[in-house]
């Protein structure tokens, strides 16, 4: 049964509504992102555990892991990594290293060190589920996403990979692809995509599935959307 919790890029947008929508099911939610003082508020509204990581840099994820550990007197028993970002659109001849290193080290590397530290202590308790919110633009790609989409195209293969590894130790994995949804994650507004909260949703269900049934990969769009 699950009954603490660790999200990641929980400041805003669809990892925020994850984080109202367990501590509403009355979990102990441990919520990370970058904006301190958003976070505060949502401790404030939530009585989540809240704490600031910039998960660009290397230590931070085994840091994170460590300070959600503490704050919650033991490992949590589930991780959601759904931080994220897209600094901008522009075709490949634009593409720079700093660019791309940004955009591996937190939608790559950052979920995969997490799940490192999660799995060393799922593997003792043979129990535990991981989420990475990866994206559609995996199935479909896109022209000007080449560097989003190949941090999220690695966050893919290695959540297929992790699958494998976790299933014979009753470890549930779940790699989860939301299409468009309304949030400051885009630019502009888009109102007839998805609400942050409809996206949170299908992924708290994920974590209430019965004991004998794990959801390996969960697509979901919204209805207007047809790029694919």
């Amino acid at each position: 049964m699950i009954k603490s919790v660790l999200v990641t890029g929980a400041s805003s947008g669809i990892g925020r509504d994850v984080v109202r929508q367990l501590c509403a099911r009355g979990l102990a939610v441990v919520a990370t992102g970058r904006d301190a003082e958003r976070l505060a508020a949502l401790r404030q509204e939530t009585g989540c555990y809240a704490a600031s990581f910039d998960l660009s840099q290397p230590e931070a994820p085994a840091e994170l892991y460590a300070a959600a550990r503490a704050a919650l007197g033991g490992p949590p028993d589930a991780l959601v990594n759904n931080a994220g970002f897209n600094r901008r659109k522009g075709p490949v001849t634009d593409i720079t290293a700093v660019e791309l290193d940004a955009h591996m080290a937190v939608n790559f590397r950052a979920a995969a060190l997490l799940c490192r530290e999660a799995m060393r202590d799922m593997l003792t308790r043979k129990a535990g589920h991981i989420i990475n919110v990866v994206s559609t633009v995996v199935w479909h790609k896109a022209e000007h996403y080449s560097v989003y989409c190949a941090s999220k195209c690695a966050l893919h293969g290695f959540t297929a990979c992790l699958i494998k590894e976790a299933r014979p130790h009753g470890i549930k994995v779940t790699g989860v692809y939301p299409g468009g949804t309304d949030t400051p994650f885009r630019a502009l507004e888009r109102p007839d995509y998805m609400k942050s909260e409809s996206a949170a949703r299908m992924i708290v269900d994920t974590l209430f599935v019965p004991d004998d049934v794990v959801v390996h990969e969960l697509t979901f769009r919204p209805m207007v959307e047809t790029n694919f």
